[in-house]
């Protein structure tokens, strides 16, 4: 019997009038008021940015690129490469879409990609991705 998906680690995002970088984490300028699409496009523009100023094999973004492979926490690049961010962000919006991942603001749940969203400073957005579980 296979069990339902299983979260891995949120990353969080806070609203900060500077990019910062918190671990695994998005920390960067955001803007008060943002659609949670142009918020996802922002979110994988900046990991991608950070992957491509210094590529190695394994990227540990939101959604997995092309001719990679899955690992626990990663994915593995057959070939480090420079990322199209535009691409990926791409991935990411049709990934939300099938609820690859989901978006929390504070302890609410967004789930259009239209909503405006009005973020204050201290607001804590986390990406949850949705991993299947092995097993049986």
């Amino acid at each position: 019997m296979k069990a339902g998906p299983q979260c891995e680690s949120p990353c969080q995002t806070r609203r900060r009038p500077a990019r910062r970088q918190h671990g695994s984490c998005w920390t960067s300028e955001v803007p008060e008021r943002v659609r949670l699409g142009e918020l996802i496009r922002l979110r994988v523009r900046e990991e991608v940015a950070r992957y491509n100023a210094s590529p190695v094999p394994f990227f540990s973004g939101l959604v997995q690129p092309d001719d990679s492979e899955r690992l626990a926490r990663s994915y593995l690049l057959r070939v480090p490469r420079t990322l199209d961010w535009r691409a990926q962000a791409d991935a990411a919006l049709r990934a939300f879409a099938r609820n690859g991942f989901f978006v929390l603001v504070g302890d609410r749940q967004v789930d259009d990609l239209d909503e405006e969203l009005t973020l204050a400073e201290l607001d804590v957005v986390s990406f949850v991705r949705l991993v299947p579980l092995v097993g049986g």
